[in-house]
This record gives structure tokens, sequence and C-alpha cells, in this order.
């Protein structure tokens, strides 16, 4: 199925709204493999509607409405887990647990979903980028455990991966082209079959 995003010139407000009305069912799909609970799912969504529906002016001529909001999306939900961290964080230290004891492991559903490319382009980065990157974004290592681990500060080892982030980045462009502007939502590099 293919975006029915509005491409031509600056989309009006109904015409955004009629995109996101029509696309409701494969939004909350998309949340709900994400956040593994519907009513979660369904919450963002409705927060993420509000949020589109006040910035429906920011979508660009050229751009798809439906890309736009999956952008929206992929925000909403990070920003989601980061409330969530907070809070198990905060809980974790009244309990007297640090917050390293009750970090969450990496997201199952969400790793499945990575464009198997990715992982193959981790090998044409520099060895310690690599390695910090498996680590910390594959494994779900913990990055003062990471630091540890490849003795060096936990200052250090967030740039590493940081740069680390952005050349893969760079490769993931290099590699697959014009589906990394879907955010590889239907690859076609045929790299992640």
């Amino acid at each position: 199925m293919r975006d029915r995003g509005v491409t031509a010139a600056l989309p009006d407000t109904p015409d955004v709204v009629r995109v996101l009305v029509e696309n409701h069912d494969r939004f909350l799909g998309f949340l709900e493999r994400r956040l593994g609970s519907r009513e979660e799912a369904e919450d963002l969504l409705q927060e993420a509607f509000v949020r589109g529906l006040a910035r429906a002016g920011s979508v660009r001529a050229r751009e798809s409405v439906v890309a736009w909001f999956y952008r929206l999306l992929r925000n909403a939900v990070i920003d989601h887990r980061r409330r969530r961290s907070a809070e198990a964080r905060s809980l974790a230290r009244l309990e007297g647990a640090s917050a390293e004891e009750r970090a969450e492991p990496a997201d199952a559903a969400l790793m499945k979903v990575v464009c198997g490319c990715v992982l193959r382009l981790l090998d044409t980065l520099k060895p310690a980028y690599a390695a910090a990157l498996k680590r910390v974004d594959v494994d779900g290592l913990a990055v003062t455990a990471y630091a540890r681990e490849a003795r060096i500060t936990a200052s250090n080892a967030g740039v590493r991966l940081h740069r680390a982030r952005e050349a893969l980045r760079n490769q993931v462009i290099k590699s697959c082209g014009t589906c990394t502007l879907h955010e590889c939502l239907d690859c076609t590099c045929g790299a992640g079959r």
C-alpha cells in the first residue's frame, strides 16, 4: 500500500485531515507494534493527531503528509519512551535501586522492524564505532557500562556513540539511497530482506 500523501502545493488543513483520517489504521498499527499496547498506541495517536493538526502548516510543498506524520509519530514514540524511562529511573531511585539495574531491555519488536541493511552496514564503520553501536544500540547495554567495558570515560563513550550514529546514517544513505527518505518503512534496497 502506497502513501496517500498530498504532494503538490502546500496542503490545506482539510487535505491534511483527510489524509490523516484515511491512514488512521496504518498509524495505529505502527504505534501498537512499537509500544506493545493498543491502549498506549491509541492514546499516543490521539496526542499526535492533536499535535499534527496544530503543525499542519509546517508540511513542506513536496513532502508527503503521510511521511511527515510518520516522522511525527516516531518522535512521539521516542518522547514517550524517554518519559517512561525517566519515570522508571525515578521509581528506582525511590526504591533504592540504580537506574542501570532497572533499565529495560531493547525492544525486540523494534529491532525486528529495523532495516537489515543497517545491521549489515555496521561492519563498514570503524571497529570502535561498530563495537559501540552493537553493544549499546543492539545489545541494549547502558552507555556507562559500555564505557567501563571499553575502558573510556562515559563522556567519551557518548561522543563515540554520536559519531558512530552519524557515520552509520551516512553509510545507510549511500547504500540505500531514496528508501531512507521514507525511513525504510517500505524498504526497496533489498538488503533488509
